[in-house]
């Protein structure tokens, strides 16, 4: 399945919650503001965790934040330990050749010394830690090691590891395991949805076993420029009027041509999708065609039998050019089948 797996560290393969909610309330009571909760700080949390700073105490240095929490994370009572499943897990990847790096935006002294007292650093080739956005380095990991993103995994628990691997054009693996629910994950478009890293193993080990690695298959059903009347604009004036837009799916099936056998039940029916496409652009007005593409990718690999889509809409509206046009790609995460042929 994987030839390289690049890792997040907290909630991935260490569980860190609690000392990590520790540390966060420790600034925030500095700034005389309430403690949270876990639900709570686990609803408001994000990567890059300088949004979430900025939320919650505007106008506040990151470096002095930064400061506050490297010292409430040290007096917590509360342990790191890593997750059930992931010494085995790092053990069988090198047993089988797996390459392996980690990216996380843990503070890098930090990181360091949990590597170390877990006996981690004999697993990784390469690790990159204190990184903040961590869009701005993928490239540059695929590039420095040679990786293919087809062939590589990037294995994390919240919404911006899932946008870092997409980014990258690299497999998108979830897990939910630290900081962001289910809901929250889906919604990011993860290849495969897992509990943990523990059956990412499982799953991994399997495929070995029986010798079926599932690969992307680059067969595609492209449903090109496909016209929709619909009521759609920022102004409610513009609104008021339906207007012409043209929409393009390309949708990755389930199943390779060559296995389909001539069987129309084993494919997806293209005019079920476009029909289906005009029935929601009737649904409601809009004000963005942004809205209505993520709308289209997001059920398409719900309902059809497609793992991954993409959709673009072009909209004639601005004086003196062709179209204006937004891209959106989707991916059905693991365990969700499509309802519809």
């Amino acid at each position: 399945m994987f030839r390289a797996l690049i890792f997040d560290w907290s909630g991935t393969l260490v569980d860190d919650k609690g000392p990590t909610l520790d540390a966060t309330n420790a600034v925030l009571q500095r700034f005389d503001k309430e403690p949270m909760g876990w639900e709570e700080f686990r609803s408001r949390f994000r990567l890059p965790y300088s949004e979430f700073y900025e939320e919650v105490l505007p106008g506040i240095p990151l470096a002095e934040l930064e400061d506050h929490f490297r010292a409430g994370f040290r007096d917590s009572e509360q342990a790191v330990r890593p997750l059930e499943g992931t010494v085995e897990f790092l053990n069988w990847c090198r047993e089988n050749g797996l390459r392996m790096f980690v990216l996380t935006s843990m503070d890098a002294k930090e990181f360091a010394s949990q590597v170390e007292a877990f006996g981690f650093g004999e697993y990784f080739e390469e690790t990159y830690a204190g990184v903040l956005d961590k869009r701005k380095v993928i490239h540059e990991i695929l590039r420095e090691h040679d990786l293919v993103p087809e062939e590589t995994g990037y294995v994390g628990d919240m919404v911006h590891d899932i946008e870092t691997a997409l980014h990258g054009g690299v497999v998108p693996v979830g897990v939910l395991s630290g900081y962001d629910d289910s809901e929250r994950l889906a919604a990011a478009g993860p290849r495969f949805l897992l509990a943990c890293v523990k059956s990412l193993h499982a799953m991994m080990e399997h495929n070995s076993r029986v010798g079926s690695v599932p690969r992307r298959s680059e067969d595609l059903i492209e449903i090109r420029k496909l016209r929709i009347s619909t009521h759609i604009g920022v102004p409610e004036e513009e609104r008021a009027e339906a207007q012409d837009l043209l929409v393009t799916v390309e949708m990755r099936p389930d199943r390779a041509f060559v296995d389909l056998d001539e069987d129309v039940e084993r494919t997806v029916n293209y005019d079920t999708v476009a029909r289906w496409i005009r029935a929601l652009a009737g649904e409601r007005p809009r004000k963005l065609i942004e809205t209505f593409a993520d709308e289209i990718a997001d059920a398409v690999v719900k309902e059809f039998a497609v793992v991954e889509a993409t959709v673009t809409i072009e909209k004639f509206i601005l004086p003196d050019t062709e179209c204006v046009s937004v891209r959106t790609s989707r991916c059905r995460p693991i365990g969700v089948l499509g309802n519809r042929d």
